[in-house]
Order: C-alpha cells, then structure tokens, then sequence
C-alpha cells in the first residue's frame, strides 16, 4: 500500500493521447465516427444521443462487444489505463468493463470482483435494490487485463484503487446520478480500498464477506472460529475425512498421479505432486464452510475410516478440487496470490485434529506465485486500511456470514464511523447478502442502501421498515443469499 497520495500525476496528457491503443482487432473505438444516432432508450431515457456512441466518446474507450438482455443494454468494454498511475508516461494497458445499462436518471453501482470480470450480464445485489446502472471492472493483472511485459510491483491496492478512480471520472460524465461501490469476498476488500484512497468519488459502499487481515502473523481469531463453527457431528466428520486423506496419501496420491497424467497438469510452481495433494487436503475443511451450510453435512462420508479410497477422493475433490494447485489452477489466480504475500496477507490456521499427518503445514502465498516473480510483503498496508475505516468510514456498510471463515477476522468500525453499519448473516456462508438478514436488519440495510444512492421512495423516507429492492428478483441476473459462484481454487477469498 502506498499511504501518500501526493504526487499523483495528471492524465490529461495521456488521456488525450493514449486512445484505444492495444485495443481488440476490429473493436469500435472513440476515434470511429457515430454512424447511427438514435435514442437508444431504456426504461424511459429520454437522450437523443445513443448510450453506445456517448460512451465510446470518452478518449480510451472501445468496444468489445455488445449483447442484448431485456430492459438494458450491456456492453463488455475495453478502456486504457496507465501502467502506474504515478507515471502515466510509462506504459498503458487495456482493462476490461462491462456496463449493464439501465437509464442515466438511475443511480450507478461500481462493482468489483477483485479478480476477473464476467462478460455475462448479471446484477449485483445493490443493484437490483436501486434498480441501477452496473459498471463491472476486471482487476488490474488479471488476463486480459495484464500489462505486457508485466511490471509486478505495479500490482498492489493503490494502482488498482486509481484504477477505478479513473474509470469512475471518466463515467460520471454521463452517469452522474449517485454511485455506490460494492463487491463481495477480495471485491468487498476492493470496494473498501478504493474507498479509502478515494473517499469523495462514492455516496456509499456495501462490502460483503471482506475479509480484513490486520496482522499477518496473528490469525488465532480463524483458529477459533473452526472450534465452534456449525455442529460437533460435522466438524468430527470433515477432520475424519481430512486425516484419512493424509493416512491413505500413497494410494490416493497414485490417483492423483493418473489423473495429473490425464489432464496435462505438472506442478513446478508449488515444487511437487505430494505438496499439492496436502494443500488440497488442509484446504477441506475451510472449503466446506466457505461454500456449504450445516444442512450440507449429511452429504459427507458418514465414518471416514470405513470408506473407500474412492469415497475419501471424490469428497475432497468436489468440496477442494485436486486440480487447484496443479500449475493451470494456480495460473490464473497469480495475481491473488501476489497480492496476499505482498499486502493482503493470508490465514494461517492450526488444524491440531491432523496431529501430525501434515509435512508441510499451511503453505505461504510465496509457494503458489512462480519464484521469477519478486515478492516482498508490506506490514503496513492492512493496518492503515483497517485504522482508515475504524476512524473514517462514511456510509459504508459490511455484510459477513456467521459460518463463513473468511468472515472471523472482520472490518470493525471505531467510534470515526458515520452512517455505516456491520451485519451477519445467521448461518451464512460466503454468499452472504443482505436478503439472508433477520427481518428488521433487511430492512433497515435496504433502506440505507436506497438512502445513499438517493432513490429511497417517501414511505421508506419516512418509515425504514418498508424498505424493499426496487426490481424484482431475476433468476439470470441476480444471487440469492448464500449462492456463490464455485471454482477449484479454494482458499481465495
């Protein structure tokens, strides 16, 4: 984390020069000619102006693509961006977007995921409660979203937040109703930083299950929370599970050994087969609770001792997933694991019920990112985020899951706070969201979220209670409380 934020460069200069460049072949850009005007209205827009042609206006951005989806328009974007934003001179590179288009009398949620962005159409939960604009932002690094050669040291929270600065500056031109950010998981620590760095540019943050790692060397709170999470009975069954994996690790690794053959997968990244196998097999437990509820425990291997080889596999790999620290599971998220050894950290955690089954114990971050990229991690970076927020945060609102384990070492707000609030959701897991909260506390986050993007209707106005999101409920474009979108790579937030 950079704590200064002077000498940050104006990109006046680049911003009229850069244009499209490195753009996709065949892309559209701001330098083409508009060769259609019409009012391409949604939901009532009333310009004359087609939404398409303003947009590609703003120097820098092109075109990718347009789909069409029922009520919007959505467009999946490119947009150049400096390399350093304290060096706009340096270097640019293209950043992917997507805007789900509603009206420009809407208000605008900016959401992230912190890792790639989907180029289908789909709602982030303060959205559908506005019933807004969407504009989606890949993270910085990762592909296609890469710099090229990739300067890594231009990896970190404040690049990233200047990203969106800039993104945010250029849009609120035509969008200039009120902006929300949001995001949930390593985008919910997205939104936070970005508001941190760059605290005038929201009207309000909705952060869900963030984790907020003060300390990298203190992670007892995770230690804890897997002593008391969801009931006995399941907890005695993951660690069954667990510890006959690393007792059956011979046979189970020969598989493992078959199916890497089968599948191309080699493992020069992490320097062995034997190391991702165990770090498949630590990630179980966590992986559970992540993506699972209590009511999920019955589909676990009754007695883990009597089961078959094949019974103590195909657990791990549906809840873990063997293919996740192979080098084409970890290539992907480089970009993570760069950052968590670098800024974000990363938990630690004891499993005393493994005795000592493990050879390697929890493997650092600096185990998951090649050894031609330098890493050196920043204590300070966490520490000035979490004391920022405590002492400063201003209608921001933080949603965690009471079983998910990315949410025992939350944000907490200080006396600083204004208009901000913290929530959990009973039993949840790590696709928590407002609509899993206790009645009164639904409506009393849904009518903040309405407040700060200045669309609350006079009864909520007047009585919170009757808050509710303003769209309706669509199953392609929204989540409900507790689904999250599952990938192999497991302990990743």
């Amino acid at each position: 984390m950079r704590k200064s934020l002077t000498g940050v460069l104006s990109l006046a200069v680049l911003i009229g020069t850069v244009g499209a460049t490195g753009a996709s072949a065949g892309a559209a850009t701001a330098a083409e000619p508009a060769a259609k005007r019409s009012s391409g209205a949604v939901g009532g827009e009333a310009s004359n102006e087609d939404i398409k042609d303003r947009i590609l206006a703003i120097p820098g951005m092109s075109l990718i693509e347009e789909k069409p989806y029922a009520g919007y328009r959505y467009f999946v974007l490119n947009y150049t961006q400096p390399v350093d934003h304290r060096r706009p001179s340096k270097g640019t590179f293209q950043q992917r977007i997507t805007l789900l288009h509603k009206d420009v009398s809407r208000p605008t949620v900016f959401f992230t995921s912190g890792y790639n962005v989907s180029t289908n159409p789909s709602r982030s939960e303060p959205t559908q409660i506005v019933d807004g604009n969407q504009v989606s932002l890949e993270y910085r690094f990762f592909t296609p979203s890469r710099p090229a050669p990739a300067d890594w040291s231009k990896l970190d929270i404040w690049q990233a937040a200047s990203d969106q600065h800039r993104v945010f500056t250029a849009l609120k031109k035509i969008y200039d109703k009120k902006w929300l950010a949001t995001g949930g998981s390593k985008g919910g620590m997205t939104a936070t930083y970005f508001e941190r760095f760059y605290p005038k540019d929201m009207d309000g943050v909705v952060a869900y299950v963030a984790p907020n790692d003060v300390d990298n060397k203190e992670d007892s709170a995770y230690d804890r929370f897997f002593r008391n999470v969801g009931t006995k009975e399941c907890r005695d069954k993951l660690a069954g599970v667990q510890r006959e994996a690393l007792i059956r690790r011979a046979p189970l690794e020969k598989k493992y050994k078959e199916q890497a053959a089968a599948n191309g997968w080699t493992f020069n990244t992490i320097g062995s087969l034997d190391r991702a196998y165990e770090a498949t097999v630590m990630d179980y437990t966590w992986a559970f609770w992540q993506y699972s509820l209590v009511a999920d425990c019955v589909d676990l291997p009754a007695d883990a001792k009597k089961a078959t080889d094949d019974d103590i596999w195909n657990s791990v790999d549906a809840i873990s997933g063997f293919s996740a620290y192979a080098d084409q599971g970890l290539e992907t998220y480089t970009p993570y694991y760069y950052q968590a050894g670098t800024q974000l950290g990363s938990p630690d955690i004891k499993q005393p019920w493994l005795g000592n089954l493990s050879r390697y114990g929890y493997q650092p971050p600096r185990n998951f990112v090649p050894r031609s990229i330098p890493m050196k991690f920043d204590r300070g970076a966490m520490r000035d985020i979490d004391s920022w927020v405590k002492n400063n945060a201003r209608r921001m609102m933080y949603v965690n899951g009471e079983n998910d384990p990315w949410s025992a070492e939350p944000f907490r707000l200080g006396r600083g706070a204004k208009d901000s609030a913290v929530y959990t959701v009973p039993g949840g897991n790590h696709g928590s969201k407002v609509s899993g909260l206790p009645e009164a506390q639904k409506a009393k986050a849904t009518a903040d979220i309405l407040r700060w993007a200045g669309v609350a209707p006079a009864a909520v106005e007047a009585d919170p209670s009757k808050a509710k999101p303003l769209a309706k409920f669509d199953t392609k474009l929204d989540q409900r409380n507790g689904e999250i979108e599952r990938d192999e790579a497991t302990l990743r937030p």
